[in-house]
């Protein structure tokens, strides 16, 4: 995407209605605060989660049983 591009895009986001500006302001800030971070996974971490997401006969948690299993652990 070119600097135009991104330039007219961020320069309609100012025409939508203020909430839906400031929802998209809000994820602009995530990713910045992504960037900031120190923690960054090398190649071969990336390959193994990866690997893990594309293995569909993996045991997968919801939230809840997770908190369950972390409450159980003292966590």
């Amino acid at each position: 995407m070119s600097d135009e591009q991104v330039k007219e895009i961020l320069d309609r986001v100012l025409t939508w209605p203020r909430e839906r500006q400031q929802d998209a302001a809000a994820l602009l800030m995530l990713i910045e605060e992504h960037d900031r971070s120190p923690y960054r996974l090398n190649d071969q971490q990336a390959a193994e989660v990866e690997r893990r997401r594309a293995d569909t006969t993996a045991e997968t948690l919801t939230l809840a049983q997770l908190d369950d299993r972390l409450r159980n652990l003292g966590i």
